[in-house]
């Protein structure tokens, strides 16, 4: 893509989220969090729904963002409070992050996985649908989605759903709700007459970057080996491929859908892929040894866990992606590594500029 066209569509999202009230679930989460920070600053009224924070510290509670959304800590599985707030907030544009999120946590509490990631997808659903005013809904799912083989053919949009472990199946149940309400009542043959909304489901693979505190997360698990326990970084599946890419790169995308969908662009309905280039695809012990070199300390081991199952090998074909939404990522595996690593640095070292770090993170990515 070329710079000339590149900084038109940075423009061009930037003016049309300004003003715009938007609704995230699940704001309080990683994602959630940096998608919030970026709609603020392109100016849009922005409203969230999740449970309170996961994690102490978390990137909601170091950007401020509570006092600079209109924040509804509402568990989503409850559909009569959550419509309640529907028919309160009266969104425009509706992104759906919320989730269980976790692949080993999905088999410690797979009731909780499957009501959250299932049901709750469900009810946001079923609150645009019964409410109405949503012109554009963005349901987030996963690149685990798919019923992997552990062979290197890239999966597409087309490929057939499933789901080893607990978390992976719900959410391409969750897909296939999505799917479900798009045909019976989000259909684009009625859109006009006896509906107004356009739905798209965006499938992501493994989000890295600054501000994330998780359990059971690659990222986090070495930057408190490095930083908190001062030990060696414990690996469980070191030659583990993963489609890792900035944060920011997908949450360009799932905006760039937004603004389509809202645009009534009927061609956008449907299941879109977003993650880095195919040689981009690298292993959890590469990541690692890229994240030592860059904070210039910290050694890692090998403790391999066979007690629950997690995917060896997985990639995402983004052709769909590049060709019809014109997106491809902007930054490279190499860039992401920094990006990340840079930002937790900046929080060690002077947290009192966070927020002016990731601002800035943000504007450097947009080319501002």
């Amino acid at each position: 893509m070329g710079i000339i066209i590149l900084n038109l569509v940075r423009n061009y999202m930037k003016n049309f989220f300004k003003g715009k009230k938007i609704l995230i679930t699940g704001h309080t989460g990683f994602k959630g969090a940096w998608l919030s920070q970026i709609l603020l600053e392109f100016g849009a009224e922005v409203i969230g729904i999740s449970l309170p924070p996961a994690t102490e510290p978390s990137l909601f509670g170091v950007l401020g963002l509570e006092k600079r959304t209109r924040t509804h800590y509402q568990d989503i599985r409850d559909f009569s409070s959550l419509k309640k707030i529907f028919e309160k907030e009266k969104p425009e544009i509706v992104f759906h992050l919320a989730a269980q999120a976790l692949v080993r946590d999905s088999y410690d509490d797979p009731l909780t996985t499957f009501s959250s990631n299932v049901m709750g997808t469900a009810n946001v659903l079923q609150a645009i649908k019964e409410v109405g005013g949503v012109k554009a809904a963005v349901i987030i799912t996963t690149d685990k989605v798919y019923a992997n083989n552990e062979l290197p053919n890239p999966y597409r949009e087309t490929d057939p759903l499933g789901g080893y472990d607990p978390y992976s199946s719900s959410k391409a149940a969750a897909d296939i709700v999505t799917s479900s309400y798009i045909k019976s009542f989000f259909n684009i043959n009625d859109f006009g007459r006896k509906h107004n909304t356009l739905v798209a489901i965006a499938r992501a693979g493994n989000v890295i970057g600054g501000g994330d505190w998780a359990n059971d997360r690659l990222v986090p698990d070495i930057v408190r080996s490095i930083y908190d326990r001062k030990e060696e970084i414990v690996l469980r599946n070191p030659k583990a491929v993963r489609p890792w890419q900035h944060v920011l790169d997908p949450l360009r995308g799932y905006m760039m859908l937004a603004r389509e969908l809202y645009e009534k662009n009927t061609a956008i309905v449907g299941a879109w892929n977003f993650g880095p280039y195919p040689n981009e695809s690298i292993t959890v012990e590469e990541l690692v040894k890229e994240a030592i070199k860059i904070l210039e300390t910290g050694s890692y081991r090998v403790e391999a866990d066979t007690g629950k199952h997690e995917a060896g090998l997985l990639t995402l074909d983004i052709n769909k992606a590049k060709a019809e939404l014109k997106w491809e990522p902007l930054v490279t595996f190499t860039q992401s590594i920094k990006m990340t690593f840079d930002w937790y640095r900046e929080y060690h070292e002077q947290r009192d500029k966070i927020v002016e770090f990731t601002n800035k993170q943000i504007r450097d990515y947009l080319k501002e």
